[in-house]
């Protein structure tokens, strides 16, 4: 029982969990397979699976390769049975967390429920088994619903001209920014600033630089929006590019979006809108209509995809018509006759990725976009508010949120006063919520709030998962501080000597020194 309260946010009751009671669940307790590597398994002579012996005349693997293409031995892969095999990894899924076994309110990194009916819907084998080297005339099916998310994507953006390539959201932004280098270079410019507010995300900047430009940090006002007379103080014949996500990153929609596109438009230089907080406009207001030049999407976050383990991602951007022949190629083309063909723009910037991007989460997309249609676009990010401004009133007694009264689909409190009350720091609330079945909300960002903890619950959580969070949460800081800065008490690990594991990782569980 105690078990499925712990993996089951849904079921979860925290206002009656003991902490000793939580405390007494440890999967290492339940099988020590866990956390051994498939090799300390090992075990010489065992197999999978045994064969008869070859009925047809045998041929050694000298006589098949060259030597030149041998390695001088066998490689040394562990010898273990198949339900040993089965066993170790379903029981690592145990000590995973995921948006279907958890509750995920990931600030930043729209961690919504991904449909299991589009799941299905991208493995068909018409879908699935398409190879990217066929001729364009043999998957005339693939290219439609490709030019057909294009246009999709285009519309949600308010910007007309879309490529799918870019893998993931921060590979967007760099082709989005070579995009904009490239249309400046043809115009015989020389802008090389990118300037971005403190609060945006570490990609920005990193994209910027990569994309060969100069990066201008700007602060912030009190209030958590862009510093217009700063802005105004670093604009010039040299700025190329401003950098901001709207919403921004504490939650609140930047009310002088157009002015300050109106400013960048003023000095030549274009205006690029992060797309990680797309979560909360769409069908409501579009980048284009506010002033943005370009723009990128995470597919896998606003539009539902396999999210987590470093991927799979998928980063389309979209910009301004007079950009459109500088972006990645190719893109999908219709012609007059119907025919779906693939092109390159005029004056592109190139690949950014091999063949045409992560079409399995474009797919993904697709299903969901047209599933919901352009009303239940708009009604999953009113609900995304929703959530977000219901979470926020459940908490703000505990966890004070410094910007505004009303957020959009995320907000960013602070654990400063219970720091200073009580020593506790986000820190411990963070990983002590993974005690009580929860995933940690995003922590210590922004940096310019103190004890910042950014919570994003996005549209598919209900009020019961809402109402438990925040009883977790409210239980947690009635907790003894000694025992919530061990936490958590439950995972096979607790605290790692994070430091020490980058700079020296030890890949075996079982013989790493305590606490790395």
């Amino acid at each position: 029982m105690l078990q499925s309260r712990i993996l089951s946010p849904r079921r979860i009751n925290a206002t009656t969990l003991a902490a000793d009671e939580v405390a007494s669940y440890n999967p290492l307790m339940r099988n020590q397979q866990a956390t051994q590597l498939l090799f300390e398994l090992s075990h010489p002579g065992r197999r999978g699976a045994r064969y008869p012996a070859c009925d047809v005349p045998d041929r050694t693997v000298n006589e098949l390769l060259p030597a030149t293409q041998l390695a001088e031995a066998p490689p040394p892969l562990p010898e273990v049975t198949e339900p040993d095999v089965v066993r170790h990894f379903v029981n690592l899924s145990t000590l995973n967390m995921s948006v279907d076994t958890h509750f995920y309110p990931l600030g930043s990194c729209t961690m919504k429920y991904n449909p299991k009916r589009h799941e299905r819907l991208a493995r068909l084998p018409g879908i699935g088994d398409v190879h990217p080297q066929q001729r364009p005339e043999d998957h005339q099916g693939m290219l439609v619903l490709l030019y057909e998310m294009q246009e999709m994507l285009a519309e949600i953006a308010g910007l007309p001209a879309v490529s799918l390539q870019p893998a993931a959201g921060a590979q967007g932004e760099f082709a989005a920014l070579l995009t904009a280098a490239a249309y400046f270079q043809d115009r015989g410019e020389q802008r090389t600033k990118v300037l971005f507010p403190s609060s945006a995300h570490g990609t920005n900047p990193a994209s910027a630089a990569l994309a060969g430009f100069d990066t201008v940090q700007l602060k912030q006002t009190s209030n958590g929006l862009v510093d217009l007379d700063e802005l105004q103080s670093h604009l010039d014949d040299r700025t190329a590019v401003f950098m901001i996500t709207n919403p921004n990153t504490v939650g609140l929609f930047e009310p002088n979006i157009k002015r300050i596109s109106q400013m960048l438009h003023d000095v030549g230089g274009l205006v690029y809108i992060d797309g990680a907080n797309m979560n909360a406009i769409l069908g409501i207001t579009r980048p284009g209509d506010f002033g943005g030049d370009m723009m990128h999407y995470n597919v896998h976050k606003t539009f539902t995809g396999p999210h987590g383990a470093g991927g799979p991602g998928s980063g389309p951007i979209a910009v301004r018509e007079f950009l459109g022949d500088y972006l990645p190629g190719p893109v999908v083309q219709k012609s007059v006759d119907g025919i779906f063909t693939l092109a390159t723009p005029a004056k592109s910037i190139g690949r950014v990725r091999s063949f045409f991007g992560n079409v399995g989460i474009l797919i993904r997309g697709y299903c969901y976009l047209r599933t919901l249609g352009a009303a239940g676009l708009r009604e999953a990010s009113e609900q995304a508010v929703l959530n977000a401004n219901y979470l926020k009133s459940q908490l703000q007694d505990l966890l004070p949120v410094p910007n505004g009264e009303l957020c959009m689909h995320e907000f960013v409190a602070s654990a400063k006063s219970v720091k200073q009350k009580q020593g506790v720091t986000a820190m411990d609330i963070a990983k002590r919520l993974l005690d009580y079945g929860f995933h940690a909300p995003t922590v210590y960002f922004p940096l310019d709030v103190p004890e910042a903890m950014m919570m994003e619950p996005t549209e598919t959580e209900s009020k019961e998962t809402l109402d438990a969070f925040a009883n977790a949460v409210r239980t947690i800081l009635s907790e003894d501080p000694d025992y919530l800065h061990a936490a958590p008490h439950s995972t096979a690990v607790s605290r790692p000597d994070e430091v020490a594991a980058g700079r020296q990782p030890c890949l075996s569980w079982m013989t790493c020194p305590a606490g790395q």
